[in-house]
């Protein structure tokens, strides 16, 4: 019966990524990531019907000139990439400020420019706007050590064990984590959190289940949520887009974008729209530039029409 509850399969999920995770932290890093990479290989073989969408989704956004080699391994490096990511997050917990250093060279720089930001931003926060490229959460562990306050929302897990080990990586070096589902009360606690000179760190290349902000994104038209423009707008905190590159197994590399404010004179709703429009525009040329880095494998596929009340 659809929507009832599965606790037995809850369990066993729950308890097969507490034992993949044992087995990550035991070993070294090297043979973790190997095993990461040997699963993902896997995966890849396995999960037919998925490889064949993720292909379908780069062919349609690259277009027909793009050669099919391309296509391929775009499509296994967003996998692999994954699952890099979930073992730097199993391991989060032990991964201290000088290993994000090594991980990001150029980690000091980025610290430096968000400090800068927050001066100038008068008692304000900061929005950081980041695509589903790099490890998005490593970034927010990076900005956590380096004691500049940050939170996040993420969506609430229908396995009630597996949302609370996902909060509980997310907060591994004690990044806030709210649940996106919390309604009202939850944005009014972003505003004032925002407001107060703290740092909301937000993935907007996802789609809105219900109508939002129809925005030209990977050569359509996305449902974009509306909580990155309006934060800008209400709180008065500018918009810092950075997109996050994986460069090998262990390294990865920042590129940060103009910063972006509201006019305060302006429309709200098309203030908005302008600002949510220019972040995607430019995390869409960084994705086609390097389509490995973006996840194509999300269920709900960033240009599907937007679904029935």
């Amino acid at each position: 019966m659809a929507g009832k509850p599965h606790p037995v399969r809850w369990r066993l999920e729950y308890g097969a990524v507490l034992a993949v995770g044992a087995l990550v932290r035991a070993l070294p890093l090297a043979a973790a990531q190997g095993v990461a990479w040997a699963l993902a290989r896997l995966a890849h073989a396995l999960m037919a019907a998925r490889r064949r969408e993720a292909r379908r989704r780069l062919r349609l956004v690259l277009g027909p000139e793009a050669p099919e080699r391309e296509i391929r391994r775009a499509a296994w490096l967003s996998l692999r990439n994954t699952a890099f990511n979930l073992v730097d997050m199993l391991r989060i917990r032990s991964t201290d400020l000088d290993d994000l250093r090594r991980m990001l060279p150029r980690a000091d720089e980025c610290i430096a420019r968000l400090r800068d930001e927050l001066a100038r931003a008068d008692g304000r926060g900061l929005i950081l706007a980041l695509p589903h490229c790099g490890n998005w959460d490593l970034a927010g562990s990076l900005v956590e050590l380096s004691g500049l306050p940050i939170f996040s929302v993420a969506a609430r897990q229908r396995n009630p064990y597996m949302n609370a080990l996902m909060n509980r990586m997310r907060e591994g070096h004690g990044m806030d984590v709210l649940e996106r589902d919390g309604g009202p009360r939850a944005y009014v606690e972003m505003l004032r959190r925002v407001r107060h000179g703290e740092i909301f760190a937000i993935l907007p290349d996802t789609r809105s289940r219900t109508p939002a902000l129809a925005v030209p994104f990977l050569g359509g038209t996305a449902n974009l949520a509306r909580g990155m423009g309006l934060l800008a707008c209400q709180a008065g905190a500018p918009i810092v887009p950075l997109v996050m590159r994986r460069v090998s197994w262990r390294r990865f590399e920042v590129e940060f974008f103009p910063t972006l404010r509201a006019d305060p004179a302006a429309d709200r709703d098309a203030e908005e729209m302008r600002l949510t429009r220019e972040v995607l525009s430019r995390f869409d040329a960084a994705i086609r530039a390097d389509p490995g880095q973006w996840f194509w494998y999300n269920r709900r596929w960033v240009l599907d029409p937007v679904e029935a009340p």
